[in-house]
């Protein structure tokens, strides 16, 4: 089977997925050989493919120059989740097929970041969408890069991503994933914080194929005002480290109408609220701590 990308760049499927799990951090899902910056910047200069260039942010693949093999990946969260009903229509369907990618010729390109998050209840699910006509027609292939990290494809060309059980591979910076499974205290909090860091896509008025779409990197079409970027995600960039994540926590605000509760014995998330005409809880954290 042969993918197309952006800008027309191709890829072929093979039957050698990677086998290295991958690390869902505070705004990334990550699969790659490298521990520490340093390392990832050695392995952004010995291989090719699509790569973040200054302020500019697109999804990650990297192929090894001598055999053209997929190496490593990097997905991006997006910054608005779908509506529940959306998220209901995304398909299961076809099963997923285990592979790796070859590319066709040694040459750099740009993979835009998908636009809209797809959440499962409980977030047992993510899926990273170009934008939500995807759920219009089925599926072609769903292939298995990673574990538990597929690339979803309609008509022959990448359309977004999947990661499966998000929170078994929560962790912070370079870290390994925790090998045991996740508690629900961790799977309870992993939803509060998407709950956070993404906000949903408005749709007003008429039916849903009459609505304007969030175009490629959350921004509005003409028909819905602008708006700012989702709370936690812009203000990130300022703590990360060359190319990579997050040195200090990252503090998102937001007006609520009643007072939130702490959670016993959780270091990594203190609430202070201060009464006012309108009563502002600010909540900070790194992201995945637990």
């Amino acid at each position: 089977m042969r993918l197309t990308f952006d800008n027309e760049w191709r890829a072929t499927v093979t039957d050698d997925p990677l086998r290295i799990a991958p690390r869902f951090t505070s705004d990334s899902v990550d699969v790659g050989h490298y521990a520490d910056a340093k390392e990832r910047e050695r392995f952004l200069a010995d291989t090719f493919g699509s790569q973040e260039w200054l302020w500019d942010n697109p999804d990650v693949l990297r192929f090894d120059p001598a055999g053209r093999k997929l190496v490593g990946v990097e997905f991006q969260l997006p910054g608005e989740s779908a509506s529940v009903a959306d998220s209901a229509r995304v398909p299961d369907t076809p099963a997923l097929r285990p592979g790796g990618l070859r590319a066709d010729e040694v040459r750099d390109f740009r993979l835009e970041m998908c636009a809209v998050l797809c959440r499962t209840p409980g977030d047992t699910v993510l899926t990273g969408l170009r934008d939500l006509d995807v759920l219009d027609e089925p599926l072609e292939a769903r292939v298995g890069i990673a574990p538990d990290v597929a690339l979803l494809v309609q008509h022959g060309t990448v359309v977004g991503w999947s990661l499966t059980d998000p929170a078994r591979y929560l962790t912070t910076g370079f870290a390994a994933p925790d090998a045991g499974p996740p508690s629900d205290v961790t799977r309870r909090l992993l939803t509060e914080c998407l709950d956070l860091v993404t906000q949903p896509v408005i749709l007003d008025g008429g039916p849903r194929a009459d609505r304007p779409r969030p175009t490629p990197c959350g921004r509005r079409g003409p028909a819905q005002p602008a708006r700012g970027p989702a709370p936690g995600r812009h203000p990130a960039l300022a703590h990360r480290e060359p190319g990579r994540g997050l040195r200090e926590p990252v503090t998102v605000s937001r007006r609520l109408r009643t007072r939130p509760r702490p959670i016993p014995g959780s270091p990594s998330a203190r609430a202070r609220s201060q009464s006012s005409d309108g009563e502002e809880t600010q909540v900070s954290f790194p992201l995945w701590p637990f």
